[in-house]
């Protein structure tokens, strides 16, 4: 793509909230910013959105997400979906369509056959892991040997894709940290304690976030500190689950659930220290957001995503196994008896703001936009030192 003649169009299903909605927001107002036409296509209307598109950015909203039924009805509603695009993409003639997540990529890659624009598939979680039906694992096994480029968040995912795939040579391009982090609503306060001490972790909550696995850590040492508190940001269906588990270890005047926020930056800086309990991960936004915010990490050395993050005993601490409660109390124990290692950690924690900074970031997709490959050696076709404007 070339500036101000460039189209792009982005195809995903909701902006409701979770880590691809986000970058998929993030990846519009920035090429918008850059003079190129942005155009984003969801499945569903605006009213659950949870995050905001700018001034600029044409919406389209299908309002064909109804789930249900199987067999036909299912392939009459995809056919709807998969129609719906490729008239979108007929009449809006992007240069490039970016399909975030497995299905929406999908989607893409047979509404744009034939026609003349550059299609990008994108996997934001690990394959291994998702819950995709075979008829939709076909699909991917057809479709994205015929993109023009696949992109993985890690390079585990990467490796998957290459080998899982025939035809398919993934390509690495990980989030970005934007910073300074942008507010947003609802806006809550953290509450003041002096004396106390805040570990802080943040995300959906849903099993695949290893809440529960937290809790029961946390419950192990929390007599051992009586001056923390955990505290666990983020609203999803275990809700119930979690805070039965916090009334049951007798840990209600220590643990708290304020459900979701939107003035992350006063959280993390707020807070001592960041824990990262997930069972699986694409790449962890909520990592890099409180690294960037110079909090000390420890996180479970999942498949993918924290390794790829975290440089272990620099700026934050893996822990193996991953799962195990007494291994993640044991490291959270390490950090919370010793302030000069929590410093230590946290002076380079602050590094990924240019690991992961939004320039880096771009570059590479803007190489990926035009053609090219990310991570070329130098002076050579795709080298994103050369990278122009997409």
């Amino acid at each position: 793509m070339s500036s101000t003649q460039a189209h792009l169009m982005i195809v995903i299903h909701s902006l409701r909230g979770g880590g691809a909605e986000r970058v998929a927001a993030d990846l519009a107002a920035y090429w918008l910013g850059q003079g190129c036409r942005v155009t984003v296509v969801t499945q569903t209307t605006d009213a659950e959105d949870a995050y905001a598109l700018p001034a600029g950015v044409r919406r389209h909203a299908l309002g064909l997400d109804a789930h249900g039924g199987g067999g036909l009805r299912a392939m009459w509603g995809n056919g709807r979906r998969l129609w719906a695009l490729r008239r979108l993409i007929r009449e809006g003639r992007p240069g490039v369509v970016l399909g975030m997540m497995t299905k929406a990529s999908v989607l893409s890659v047979l509404a744009a056959w034939r026609l003349p624009c550059r299609v990008i598939a994108t996997e934001h979680t690990h394959p291994p892991i998702q819950r995709l039906p075979r008829a939709w694992q076909r699909l991917r096994r057809w479709a994205y040997p015929r993109a023009d480029a696949v992109v993985a968040l890690t390079q585990g995912t990467a490796q998957w894709l290459d080998e899982a795939i025939p035809g398919v040579q993934a390509q690495v391009i990980p989030n970005a940290v934007r910073w300074p982090l942008a507010d947003g609503e609802p806006a809550i306060e953290p509450p003041l304690r002096p004396g106390r001490r805040r570990l802080l972790a943040v995300g959906r909550l849903h099993p695949v976030k290893g809440f529960d696995i937290l809790l029961a850590a946390f419950a192990h040492i929390a007599p051992l500190f009586p001056d923390w508190d955990l505290v666990i940001l983020g609203e999803g269906a275990q809700r119930g689950a979690l805070q039965r588990a916090v009334d049951e270890a007798g840990l209600a005047g220590r643990v708290s659930l304020p459900g979701r926020v939107g003035n992350m930056t006063q959280w993390y800086e707020a807070s001592d220290l960041y824990v990262l309990s997930s069972r699986t991960e694409g790449l962890s936004n909520t990592l890099l957001e409180a690294m960037a915010c110079g909090l000390p990490c420890v996180a479970f050395d999942c498949d993918t995503g924290p390794r790829e993050i975290i440089r272990d005993g620099i700026d934050g601490v893996l822990v193996r196994p991953a799962g195990d409660p007494e291994a993640l109390a044991a490291w959270l124990s390490e950090f919370m008896a010793r302030p000069e290692e929590r410093r230590r950690h946290a002076s380079r924690a602050v590094d990924v703001r240019d690991r992961f900074g939004v320039p880096r970031i771009m570059a590479m997709w803007a190489l990926v936009f035009q053609g090219r490959r990310v991570g070329a050696p130098a002076g050579a076709r795709g080298d994103a030192s050369d990278a122009g404007e997409a």
